[in-house]
């Protein structure tokens, strides 16, 4: 298997499958967090979930510790596996960020680009964002923090084998999003946005609305109650809005 290979679960998309989509985790994150998209998703759309360096199956590789670096080898991970079939990004949190700029990127160089982008718990405009200090914090407050946040299942806390495994790549992506700086870039593909009620990490209430200025296609956003990970227990909402407005804008464009 290619190192490539090791970016995506599973590693190669359903042969059946007519659209492909490419998810993109929060940090700290792997594969995991879409864990039940595949059987809520239609059969004509085949995801893979990105798992970065440092984590799950990959935990022997060094983390990436910078943005660009990371979305540099993301975009050629990407562009190394994709096929004839068009194809479509969502991220959550760090993952919409890295999403987002990965659409920007193919889009400049003028070769393959996105069908559609779902952006969910992050806006460019309006959300937290980390600082290099907090990624650093003592691991007692930064557990705390998480837990706040509601950022992984209750029992890692509890069980230091667990938090040993998610420490490093949670303090490793807090500094990626430390870097990020918004241009005000955009893109020309169809985007649309998903967030909780209650989500900790949006600062401004108006922050999703921000999501309109940067397409000349904006599909809206969609709210569903719940805090930053509303989308562990509205994954089937999300999963059926999202499939149906790629499933027309793929249509849309084939005609």
């Amino acid at each position: 298997m290619s190192s490539e290979g090791h970016w995506f679960h599973p590693v190669e998309p359903s042969p059946d499958a007519s659209i492909r989509l490419f998810l993109l985790p929060h940090a700290g994150s792997g594969a995991i967090i879409y864990r039940d998209w595949e059987t809520l998703l239609p059969p004509d759309i085949s995801p893979q979930a990105v798992t970065l360096p440092g984590r799950h199956n990959r935990r022997d590789e060094p983390t990436y510790e910078e943005f660009w670096p990371l979305l540099d080898a993301l975009h050629e991970a990407v562009l190394n596996d994709l096929d004839e079939r068009p194809f479509a990004f969502f991220g959550h949190c760090l993952g919409a960020q890295l999403a987002f700029r990965l659409a920007i990127r193919m889009e400049e160089e003028g070769g393959r680009t996105p069908a559609m982008v779902g952006m969910s718990g992050w806006s460019p405009e309006g959300f937290f964002q980390p600082t290099e200090e907090q990624s650093r914090m003592p691991e007692p407050e930064l557990v705390e923090w998480i837990k706040k946040l509601g950022s992984f299942p209750a029992e890692i806390y509890d069980n230091p084998e667990m938090l040993a495994l998610v420490v490093p790549a949670l303090r490793a992506d807090l500094r990626v999003a430390a870097q990020y700086e918004d241009d005000g870039a955009g893109v020309t593909c169809p985007l649309a946005s998903y967030g909780g009620r209650s989500d900790p990490l949006q600062e401004a209430p108006d922050a999703m609305t921000h999501w309109a200025e940067r397409t000349p296609t904006y599909l809206g956003h969609n709210e569903y109650e719940g805090g930053h990970f509303y989308i562990d227990t509205h994954a089937q909402a999300v999963t059926a809005h999202f499939a149906h407005r790629l499933q027309r804008t793929v249509a849309t464009a084939a005609s």
